[in-house]
């Protein structure tokens, strides 16, 4: 294998020398093996940036061939290629703690297990006690929690197994897709671990092209919901923690040449210029020859050329296309990008817009923009559990389109795929974010690691979604100086990544009450384009009628109200000030009102929260049960008071200006 080739199987991940040796998630690699490899690495290139693929650094690591080794990526576009899904019915079995099954006495990984499949033999000597074949089965995707009712509150591991017949094609690579495992997890397929992960809300996908073989194959996965306090997010979140595979699982075969990322775009210029019809970026081939053609063609704009790729399989384009209708809420245009390499094509669906800020303004395609939102969790409306199928989505959207809104925070991970592609279409704005949710650990160097690979994962799977116009960083963090270096330098990784979007955080700590004066002098706001601000006056701070009194002052940037409001139990009336009414949440949003309608530079409102989700702290039994209960609408659908009144105020545009 080529230098190239180790660059590309490790680049997601900027981590240095001394992070890797911190960290290797689940699979606990010798670290004389593991700095042996970073040092021979950087000897041969130290200009190249290093990713996070454990499975590479497995098999180097435990012997196997320096040739064709297995890829451990992120294979954008995958919902635009053909694909075996493995979703359905999987065989589960519950590894209780300690979890023995999964983990040996020394922390490594147990790949001797139920990672073997084996059976219980009914005459000979004695093995282990477990059968895939006999045990129950769970839906994929979903969650365990609420599929079964004793599992209900379990955060610990749990076995997947599925068979699946396969016909590997000669000159080809097939790769295992999980859109994402909650919390940890670790994959074999026909006894031979594939690859591990960590993070419950970005995909990954294991190549498996080596272990297949012509007719019956298994892979098991073993999923560890397990809250860390070194995880991201930490051990205290509030909203539930579902586990499992919580998104597809699927089979894709590509060449052995194949198309793995690629970034088109309007150009952007150091200003937006209206008669701009370039649209730029890159296609990048894994175990492709310098010099080798990419043909990126966009019919509709009468667009096409072809590009080469370098010695590292990018090939970088630039092309003006005759005709273009930029993408905005009021005119969602996709395109249809067809990009072809060898034996491989791709086609995706791609709209082309500017976003960014002019003072206080924010500027979509030149013009000033208010967003009108919501906050949103991956909770599926009705039925519970993860938000991972179309029905989901297209009841979430409808409810986005019912309210008026042009704009959608997707709180506080990122989301199914399905919902940037449906705001694609549907013409709402994105803020996606990865889950920095509050106390994490900042002060070390593995976590930071972590939360790069995370943030370029998300980047890398959606940069191509002109409905995302904000990166966000985190939510509601510790104003002190190793936070703030932490996430400046995260800033810093995301313009690296991708310098066409704004970057924004949730801020809480920054608002020093001094009577009615709210100063936000929060120093992260000065890594950030937009400031995004939570608080919650009258509900939990004073009481509704002081928010008509509240000054705010902001660095002057735009400033987005990212969280504001108060609980309700759907169907609960009373006065205004009897707390849980659906009352008293219209009466505290009408304070809310008068105070942002006083923030000259807002420009933007996402009340707290569109539906009512399952968060496990939320104790006061009838009017909580397990419930927050801040959403426009109820879990089963109901719509509150608060909903008509968000829906009145937004068709009217009444809440803010755009300038």
């Amino acid at each position: 294998m080529g230098f190239g080739k180790i660059h590309h199987q490790l680049r997601l991940c900027g981590a240095n020398k001394e992070d890797w040796l911190g960290t290797c998630p689940g699979c606990k690699l010798e670290r004389e093996v593991f700095g042996s490899m970073i040092a021979f690495h950087h000897a041969y290139n130290s200009r190249l940036p290093i990713r996070s693929a454990l499975i590479f650094i497995y098999l180097f690591a435990t012997g196997g061939a320096f040739g064709q080794q297995p890829l451990q990526t992120l294979l954008v576009g995958i919902d635009h290629r053909s694909v075996t899904s493995l979703n359905g019915e999987w065989h589960y079995l519950v590894d209780q703690s300690p979890a023995r099954a999964l983990y040996m006495t020394s922390g490594e990984i147990n790949d001797k297990s139920y990672a073997l499949n084996e059976h219980p033999n009914i005459v000979g000597k004695h093995n282990q006690e477990y059968d895939f074949a006999t045990a129950p089965t769970l839906k994929v995707p979903g969650d365990w929690n609420t599929q079964v009712p004793q599992l209900f509150n379990y955060e610990g591991v749990l076995w997947y197994e599925r068979d699946f017949d396969a016909a590997p094609r000669p000159n080809s690579r097939t790769f295992l897709h999980i859109g994402a495992a909650n919390y940890r997890s670790h994959v074999w397929v026909n006894q031979k671990r594939v690859c591990d992960h960590e993070g419950g809300y970005t995909p990954f996908d294991c190549e498996v092209t080596s272990v297949l073989h012509p007719g019956s194959n298994f892979v098991v996965i073993a999923v560890d919901a397990t809250r860390l306090v070194d995880g991201i997010p930490s051990v205290v979140i509030d909203w539930f923690n579902y586990g499992g595979l919580t998104r597809d699982v699927s089979l894709v075969t590509v060449p052995h040449a194949f198309i793995d990322d690629y970034d088109i775009h309007l150009a952007h210029g150091a200003s937006f210029d209206p008669k701009n019809s370039e649209i730029a970026g890159y296609v990048h081939l894994v175990d492709a020859a310098a010099g080798t053609a990419v043909t990126i063609d966009i019919p509709e704009a009468n667009a096409k050329t072809t590009a080469a790729t370098d010695a590292e399989g990018n090939a970088s384009f630039s092309i003006k296309a005759d005709r273009l209708t930029l993408w905005s809420p009021e005119s969602p245009k996709l395109y249809e990008v067809e990009l072809r390499a060898g034996e491989d094509k791709l086609t995706d669906h791609i709209g082309f817009r500017d976003i960014r800020v002019d003072g206080t303004r924010i500027l979509l395609n030149g013009k000033a923009v208010f967003l009108e939102g919501v906050n949103a969790h991956a909770e599926a409306p009705v039925r519970g559990g993860p938000a991972n199928t179309d029905q989901d989505v297209s009841t979430i959207f409808s409810y986005l389109k019912e309210l008026h809104a042009n704009f959608v925070r997707l709180a506080h991970y990122p989301h199914d795929e399905r919902m940037e592609r449906e705001a694609d279409r549907e013409g709402i704005m994105v803020w996606s974010e990865i889950p920095n949710w509050q106390n994490i650990s900042f002060a070390k160097p593995d976590v930071y690691a972590k939360d790069v690979a995370m943030l370029k994962e998300m980047i890398r799977r959606d940069r191509n979604k002109a409905s995302v116009i904000l990166w966000s960083l985190s939510n509601e963090t510790p104003n002190n100086p190793t936070r703030t270096k932490f996430l400046m330098d995260l800033a810093n990784e995301a313009r690296k990544l991708d310098s066409t979007r704004l970057i924004t955080s949730a801020t809480i700590g920054g608002p020093r009450p001094n009577g009615m004066e709210r100063v936000n002098d929060d120093p992260l706001c000065d890594a950030l384009d937009v400031i995004g601000q939570n608080e919650y006056i009258g509900w939990y701070a004073m009481t509704p009628e002081d928010a008509d009194k509240i000054h705010w002052t902001f660095p002057q940037k735009p400033v987005l109200m990212s969280e504001f409001g108060a609980e309700a139990k759907a169907g609960n009336h009373g006065a205004v000030n009897q707390r849980w009414t659906e009352e008293q949440q219209v009466f505290v949003f009408e304070h809310q009102f008068v105070m942002l309608r006083m923030i000259p530079q807002l420009r933007g409102t996402i009340p707290w929260i569109l539906m009512d989700f399952r968060s496990p702290g939320r104790n006061i039994p009838r009017l909580q049960d397990g419930y927050n209960r801040k959403g426009l609408i109820a879990e089963d659908g109901k719509m509150k008071q608060a909903f008509t009144q968000f829906r009145k105020a937004y068709a009217e545009h009444s809440l803010g200006k755009p300038q």
